[in-house]
């Protein structure tokens, strides 16, 4: 079985026969409107945000499978925040606040990618990235609500 595949960044939900998908994968001859469907459904989650979408393409059969990929965690810090971009002197300048809600809420999205093995740590992990974006996490430095999650105080958020 000959599997070709093909990488592409698409705004999540909103996949066009035109570019950058169709030229991709026109060459494969696979009915378009069906990868098209099919990467829309799947993405539809990250509406707004760039995701990567891998196609693994049997080029016998004309089967494909579709592959659906995660933003990085500074995009959905920002879309879940509704901020244009971070700050530019995050030591100084904080420019919004994360509730430890929304960490754990990004960190269920990013499980999959992250290297955590709990959504505790996973939450940690996403409140780490806080640190160079100036954003506080519960009114707290970063670092500072990280600790708080070490001594327990988020348990009845975190854990359950």
């Amino acid at each position: 079985m000959a599997n070709d595949s093909v990488e592409v960044l698409i705004e999540g939900g909103t996949a066009t026969p035109g570019p950058p998908l169709g030229p991709a994968i026109g060459p494969f001859g696979l009915n378009m409107m069906k990868v098209v469907e099919e990467i829309n459904n799947k993405s539809a989650d990250f509406k707004g945000m760039k995701v990567p979408v891998k196609i693994i393409i049997d080029s016998v059969t004309k089967d494909f499978e579709i592959e659906i990929g995660t933003p990085p965690t500074t995009a959905l810090i920002m879309d879940e925040l509704k901020l244009e971009k971070g700050s530019q002197d995050p030591g100084l300048d904080k420019v919004s606040d994360l509730s430890v809600e929304q960490a754990l809420k990004i960190a269920r999205m990013k499980f999959d990618s992250l290297l955590s093995n709990d959504y505790k740590h996973a939450a940690k992990e996403v409140m780490g990235t806080c640190v160079s974006m100036g954003i506080t996490v519960d009114g707290k430095d970063p670092r500072e609500a990280q600790k708080a999650v070490d001594d327990g105080e988020y348990d009845n958020v975190l854990v359950g």
